[in-house]
């Protein structure tokens, strides 16, 4: 284990973190943990971790047998290399890490000895997963759910990717049909020859017992016990939710034959479109067949809902769809939000309880009521995908990627998983925020203080994938003064039971810890234990976290009030003189971070509908460490002649005519061609043989960018532009705005007509604040 002095070098601390990351996933916002809760409260940032809980890692076999646990019920925390381990005695036994409790080896340890350790003993092993011995008893289940008001185009195009998918699903998987326009339809896959049925009312809820009673799926025994009365369903069911072996060529034909939607629409409204009741058809009929079991229904719509429960918008043209101003000041517009909001909300929590997963897949290039719909992504972890049309390769490529496979030949899906944090007895768990709901566990340890989803140990999260990370937060329950043991360190597991996509039933047990550090005696070990990049993550997580409850100027109060307080407490300077302003190495990028947040679309909603701001906001909160940087200060690369690809500043000094720059905003991956380079191309040098490096230039940005596409998930908008050029807007919109109209004198670079602060204006406020006596 390292214990972290002043002699070692700051680099030296980033690769001992970079390595904790890519062995364990997590990243901690300090990696020295405060000895009291007031000490802790003085740190400003919250202690707190970034966690991945399907990291990938292909060097980690599953091991084929159950884990050990600890014996005090209160506890139950899994044998790991952490524990005391006496192997001397006549009968060995371990001691807990996290509550010293000490236990007996099981019977089937009988040989332990040094020389041949389990491998939940090897140090190596801090991330281990096993495979339990309980199978799940049904494959998974995958239920379409397609909006048949689209064009022929989008419709056609939308076909074709729903018969590719086909051949991507496992032969075992169950799949199955509902299709929604005016009316909401359950189709049969068992009938040959001509198609059938059931037609619900699309202005109408409908219940699990509605549809039961039916369809024939409640049973006729009244005293059938509910697994009795789940087979019996599912029976039943099976003439909608089929084996792909069995209803491929069937339901094929049934996508093949699929038409718009025939009722008639006339002049100047829109189509009746029933999203809220085809919805509440596949969540009632999941729920009656395969409660907790591994579930996804994808949902593909190419509008707002016009009518039923759930309705967004009438479906006349000349009501317009909500906009934030709308909903800020209550407009008519935005007459339906409140209710909508309330009844998605409601069928998420009951989707995400039944540990189903729900994809939305919002192609139109107006609105479609994402906004609404934004909590199954919340709940239940599903994809949330935004583009112009289902004819595009964004939509194509992106839905590909779905059923990609990892490196062993298993879809990138975990199932209906269970997450539990378990600490030392000074620690307690405020919550996390990620795409999760309460597990309900409330035990000591649960802290007061609430931030995300709190008041629990427990979470489940029906959908989760190899980059899905949570942000979980602590509270250092230690009251002040009192000692902790020496050599006793803050311990964290962390145990995701989930159902992996062959079907076996997985438990990832991480385990991990970080010494304690009381700031009266050592505040240089503390801060050289800081973490500016999961910080500046955390900190966002909460800053829109709060954004959806809270009015954005509240928010930027909140995140200058958080920033002004770090540096007062961790910078060096002298009273009142904001040039003897210093913070230490491993804080100088925290304020560029905050800089940079403050200007994102997270947070600011100008020039953004409710509708990207959501998809924005769900995007944001299950990426890891990086990706998540990458939203918040994009990445700038230049590219020019004689140079190699260069990453520069994320400003608009760094705009030069004669070079290339390629800006990654993680949803947009935009090549920008200066001044002279887009001249240069329209006069069309790089197809003249002597003009080759202007080719190879030209094309390298581009590759990189491709390089980028095949990675990213969802698949990036893809903007080629020249300066001057309407599209620049995207990256003219990012970079750091240090020259304007108003301040132009004439250096390199391109002027950006904007009133936004720069951040170099932003930093002389942020130390005359941090130095002022008063502030």
């Amino acid at each position: 284990f390292f214990y972290f002095t002043r002699k070692y070098t700051m680099s030296t601390y980033e690769e001992w973190i970079q390595a904790c990351e890519d062995s364990d996933g997590v990243r901690f916002s300090w990696n020295v943990v405060p000895t009291s809760r007031l000490e802790a409260t003085r740190m400003v940032v919250p202690m707190g971790c970034l966690y991945t809980p399907l990291k990938e890692r292909p060097e980690l076999p599953p091991v084929q047998y159950d884990p050990v646990k600890c014996v005090r019920q209160s506890c139950q925390a899994v044998l790991n290399p952490l524990c005391s381990v006496d192997l001397e005695s006549k009968s060995p036994f371990w001691v807990c890490a996290l509550c010293g409790q000490r236990n007996t080896f099981p019977r089937q340890y009988a040989a332990i000895s040094p020389q041949n350790l389990p491998a939940e003993l090897v140090p190596q092993f801090s991330t281990i997963e096993y495979t339990l011995q309980r199978q799940a008893s049904v494959p998974p289940v995958f239920l379409y759910v397609v909006d048949l008001c689209l064009d022929e185009q989008d419709l056609n195009a939308l076909r074709d990717s729903l018969v590719m998918s086909l051949s991507l699903l496992p032969q075992n998987a169950l799949v199955g049909l509902i299709t929604f326009g005016n009316h909401v339809q359950l189709h049969e896959l068992t009938s040959e020859g001509c198609s059938r049925s059931y037609v619900f009312r699309g202005t109408k809820e409908v219940k699990v017992k509605n549809l039961q009673d039916r369809l024939g799926l409640s049973s006729n025994n009244a005293r059938a016990t509910p697994q009795q009365q789940q087979t019996s369903a599912r029976n039943a069911t099976g003439r909608f939710l089929q084996p792909v072996s069995e209803c491929d060529m069937a339901l094929s034909d049934i996508l093949e034959e699929l038409q718009a939607d025939p009722w008639l629409v006339p002049q100047g409204k829109r189509p009746l479109r029933s999203t809220g009741a085809a919805l509440s058809v596949a969540v009632s009929l999941l729920e009656a067949t395969y409660p907790n079991t591994a579930s996804r229904i994808m949902l593909f719509m190419g509008g707002p809902c016009t009518q039923g429960p759930g309705q967004v918008i009438t479906n006349d043209f000349k009501d317009t769809i909500r906009t934030h101003h709308d909903i800020e000041k209550e407009n008519a517009s935005a007459k339906f939000v409140k209710k909508s909001c309330k009844y998605f909300n409601a069928l998420a929590q009951r989707t995400a309880k039944n540990g189903h997963v729900l994809d939305v897949y919002a192609c139109a290039f107006d609105q479609t009521g994402l906004m609404e719909t934004k909590y199954f992504a919340q709940y239940t972890g599903g994809n949330v995908v935004m583009g112009d049309s289902f004819d595009t390769s964004l939509f194509k490529q992106t839905f590909q990627k779905v059923f990609a496979k990892d490196q062993k030949g298993d879809f990138n899906m975990g199932f209906n998983a269970n997450f539990e944090i378990k600490a030392s007895p000074q620690v307690k768990l405020c919550g996390i925020i990620g795409p999760c709901v309460s597990g309900e566990k409330k035990t000591s340890q649960v802290s007061d203080q609430e931030v995300g989803v709190g008041k629990t140990v427990s979470w489940k999260l029906p959908g989760v994938t190899n980059t899905t990370t949570v942000a979980a937060y602590f509270e250092i329950a230690n009251q002040n003064g009192k000692n902790i043991a020496q050599g006793q360190r803050a311990t964290f597991q962390f145990l995701t039971q989930y159902q992996h996509p062959s079907g076996q039933m997985r438990l990832r047990v991480t385990t991990v810890a970080r010494n304690w550090g009381d700031p009266a005696v050592n505040i240089q070990a503390i801060q050289e234990g800081f973490d500016q990049e999961a910080s500046a993550v955390l900190m966002s997580r909460i800053a829109v976290f709060k954004a959806e409850k809270e009015g954005t100027p509240d928010v930027l109060r909140w995140i200058d009030r958080m920033l002004i307080r770090l540096c007062q407490k961790f910078s060096e300077f002298h009273k009142d003189d904001p040039s003897s302003f210093r913070l230490p190495n491993n804080f100088t990028l925290y304020p560029q971070f905050m800089f940079h947040l403050r200007r994102s679309q997270f947070l600011q909603v100008f020039n953004s509908s409710p509708d990207e701001t959501s998809y924005y906001r769900n995007v944001f909160n299950r990426e890891d460490c990086i990706n998540s940087l990458t939203m918040i200060q994009p990445t700038l690369t230049s590219y020019g002649f004689g140079m190699e690809p260069t990453p520069v500043l994320l400003d608009s000094s760094s705009i030069l005519p004669d070079r290339i720059l390629l800006l990654d905003t993680f949803f947009q991956i935009v090549i920008f061609h200066g001044e002279q380079i887009a001249q240069w191309r329209l006069q069309k040098y790089h197809e003249q043989p002597e003009h080759e490096a202007f080719r190879q230039l030209l094309q390298q940005p581009r590759e990189d960018a491709q390089d980028i596409l095949v990675t990213r998930f969802p698949l990036p908008r893809y903007v080629d532009c020249d300066q001057g050029g309407s599209q620049a807007r995207f990256l003219l919109s990012k970079v750091n705005p240090s020259q304007t109209h108003n301040n132009n004198l004439g250096q390199d670079g391109v002027p950006v007509l904007t009133d936004d602060v720069s951040l170099q204006v932003f930093m002389e406020h942020l130390k005359k604040l941090s130095v002022s006596g008063s502030a």
